[in-house]
């Protein structure tokens, strides 16, 4: 049962951050099922792709390649879009991410080989980025003025919540799977897990189909690009390459160089999950009482040491050590990802109309992506034939220039 404590609190945090006539419930009720959902997703895709489907290290940047197209062509699929209001996008991209997920159910079930399940993936991301742009306007219209950056801390936390739950879920019934006697292997774990994913997200299909159209009328250009937001479009590249190298080849370390099993996978997201529970509102927080720019330019220090920590641990400890400081190793790079937020703070304070938040944001996940679904493909060549060092040290290197030219932005006064 909720305490009036509890209440009191949920209450003040509206009235601080979000309008006096914004309706949040079933838009953030829609993110908390979403989020289960994809926890549930999430921890068992890497071991999903590496241990039943049998994705080598190169082949995973070639999986990511296609799965992260979506992302490169999403300006266009919302180009296409262009006369629906914000909350219509919004539906059809959670609509997508279900059916992605019922298809993976469904062909995992019939031995498919590679090609149809990676298909389906992609179909689930593409749903996925379709969202992105939206949600985050959605987030920013709802709030006050001056509370953007603890509207998306909120939105983050409920997120990041709804994974911690699915993540928790796959690790106890993957603990319970090997109790049980089943090899990691056993195509009917995954299965289970994929049918839970889908009933949850049919749930959130449900809901978001209740969102009153009229709560967010923005309307989209068909196709923006301008000038005052250059700065954000080079972050977004520089950005891109940093986390396609994370994103895609840390989990693969763990599982192909560790032999992390699916369970132990999920509860590090899940430790993840929890972390941006914390540290996504005080980030959010902080963006707005520090500034975007002191976060864009000091999250590239800790950064540093993530990349030198994954590319070097097996060479500076013993295998029992190494495996334990790049899990750690794995949090801290969930932390900093956290600070990416301050992008979009950054667009809000140049933009002109809610109209131009979107169109930019939209934009810059294609940005974002045109460089990241080639940094896939060449991590994969770059791994296979150098190893991981190298891999990491690019990484660094690209954080260190995405702060140097983050320094240049010229901040612009509270609107």
């Amino acid at each position: 049962m909720v305490s009036k404590r509890s209440l009191s609190a949920l209450a003040r945090i509206k009235r601080d951050i979000y309008r006096s006539d914004a309706k949040i419930g079933r838009f953030l009720s829609v993110l908390a099922l979403s989020g289960i959902s994809y926890g549930l997703y999430r921890g068992i895709q890497d071991n999903y792709l590496a241990e039943i489907l049998h994705i080598s290290a190169f082949e995973r940047g070639l999986v990511e390649f296609f799965r992260e197209t979506p992302g490169l062509l999403v300006v266009l699929i919302l180009a296409g879009m262009h006369r629906f209001t914000e909350n219509r996008i919004f539906k059809i991209g959670i609509g997508i991410m279900a059916a992605g997920l019922l298809g993976l159910l469904v062909s995992n079930s019939n031995n498919p080989g590679k090609i149809i399940p990676v298909l389906f993936m992609v179909l689930f991301s593409a749903g996925e980025h379709i969202i992105m742009p939206v949600k985050t306007t959605i987030s920013l219209d709802l709030a006050k003025p001056g509370a953007g950056g603890a509207a998306l801390g909120i939105t983050g936390a409920i997120s990041h919540a709804g994974n911690i739950a699915g993540l928790v879920v796959v690790t106890a019934l993957f603990f319970v799977f090997s109790l049980l006697g089943f090899e990691r292997t056993d195509p009917a774990q995954f299965q289970g897990v994929f049918a839970a994913a889908v009933a949850l997200m049919i749930g959130a299909v449900f809901i978001v189909l209740a969102l009153q159209e009229s709560a967010v009328t923005v309307r989209r250009r068909r196709f923006y690009f301008a000038r005052k937001f250059f700065k954000y479009y080079m972050l977004e590249i520089f950005y891109g390459s940093r986390k396609q190298i994370f994103l895609t080849f840390a989990p693969y370390v763990l599982i192909l160089q560790y032999r992390a099993d699916t369970s132990l996978i999920a509860l590090l997201l899940a430790v993840c999950a929890g972390f941006g529970i914390l540290f996504s509102p005080l980030m959010g927080r902080l963006i707005d009482r520090v500034g975007y720019k002191v976060i864009m330019v000091t999250d590239t220090l800790i950064l540093i040491l993530v990349c030198f920590l994954y590319g070097f641990a097996h060479r500076l400890f013993a295998p029992p050590v190494a495996f334990i400081v790049v899990c750690v190793n794995y949090v801290l790079d969930s932390i900093i990802s956290l600070a990416s937020m301050a992008s979009n703070v950054y667009v809000q304070s140049i933009a002109s109309s809610q109209e131009e938040i979107t169109a930019t944001l939209s934009t810059g996940i294609s940005v974002n992506h045109l460089i990241s679904i080639f940094i896939a493909l060449m991590g994969g060549w770059i791994w296979k034939v150098t190893g991981i060092e190298v891999l990491f040290s690019i990484s660094a290197l690209l954080g260190i220039l995405n702060s140097i030219y983050a320094a240049t932005i010229k901040l612009e006064p509270r609107r």
